[in-house]
C-alpha cells in the first residue's frame, strides 16, 4: 500500500518553487474515486464534487497528468492504468462510506462515514483522526472500532451505540463492518462535502500513518 500513498503524495506536493497548493492528497483521492464512479468526469464535475476553484482544479489535473495517473481530452478526464491500480488498492481499504444523520457519536450538522477495512491496529486514540479531519475544516471525526460485534471508541469496550439502534442499523446495512475494522465519521456544520473530505482525509492519515512504522 505504500507505493500507493507515495503516489498521491506526490501529486499533492509543489514542484519547482511554485505557489502553495490549495489542494491535498485527500482531493487526489476523491478524485480517483469520482472518475472511477463515472469512467470519466469534467472539470465542472470536479469543482462541484471537491468543492475546489476551476484554477485549483486545473492545477490539480495537472499535476495527476505529471504523474500519469490521469489522462485528458476533450472528453473529460479519465484514470491511466496507473491510476486505476492505485485506486482500486485504496478503494479495497476504503470500500464504503455514507452521509449520517446528527446522534450522539456524529455531532455536526453534516456527518459522513467511512469504513477502513481491517486497520483497526493502527488507531490509538482518534485524536490523529480528529486532527486530520479539523484540517479539512470540519468540527472533528469520531472513530469508532468494529470489536466482538459491536462499534466503541478507542480504549473503551463499551458499545457506543447502545443508546442508537437507528444509527447501528444503518451502519451495519451500509458499511458491513467486520473485526478488526474502523468506521470514521467526519462531522461538519458548513457542509456535507467537508464532512466527507474529512473522514475520507482521517482515513488516508491512518492507513500513511500506519505504513511509516513499518
Amino acid at each position: 500500500m505504500h507505493m500507493y500513498i507515495k503516489a498521491l503524495e506526490k501529486v499533492a506536493s509543489r514542484y519547482a518553487p511554485s505557489r502553495a497548493l490549495s489542494f491535498d492528497v485527500v482531493h487526489v483521492f476523491a478524485t480517483l474515486q469520482l472518475i472511477e464512479n463515472g469512467g470519466k468526469t469534467s472539470r465542472d464535475s470536479l469543482c462541484t464534487g471537491l468543492a475546489l476553484g476551476e484554477g485549483t482544479i486545473k492545477t490539480l489535473v495537472k499535476h495527476m497528468k505529471m504523474h500519469r495517473l490521469v489522462e485528458t481530452s476533450n472528453g473529460g478526464t479519465k484514470m491511466t492504468a496507473k491510476g486505476r491500480g492505485i485506486c482500486s488498492e485504496l478503494l479495497s481499504s476504503m470500500p464504503s462510506e455514507m452521509s449520517l444523520p446528527r446522534c450522539s457519536i456524529a455531532l455536526g450538522k453534516f456527518n459522513y462515514a467511512v469504513l477502513l477495512r481491517e486497520f483497526g491496529f493502527a488507531v490509538k486514540s482518534g485524536i490523529e483522526q480528529r486532527d486530520a479531519a479539523i484540517k479539512m475544516g470540519a468540527i472533528g471525526a469520531t472513530t469508532l472500532l468494529f470489536k466482538d460485534g459491536k462499534c466503541v471508541m478507542p480504549a473503551s469496550s463499551q458499545d457506543s451505540l447502545k443508546k442508537e439502534p437507528e444509527i447501528r442499523r444503518m451502519l451495519a446495512e451500509k458499511l458491513k463492518p467486520k473485526e478488526g475494522d474502523v468506521i470514521i465519521i467526519g462531522s461538519a456544520d458548513s457542509n456535507e462535502k467537508t464532512a466527507e473530505l474529512a473522514a475520507k482525509n482521517a482515513a488516508l492519515l491512518t492507513i500513511f500513518s500506519h505504513e511509516k512504522h513499518h
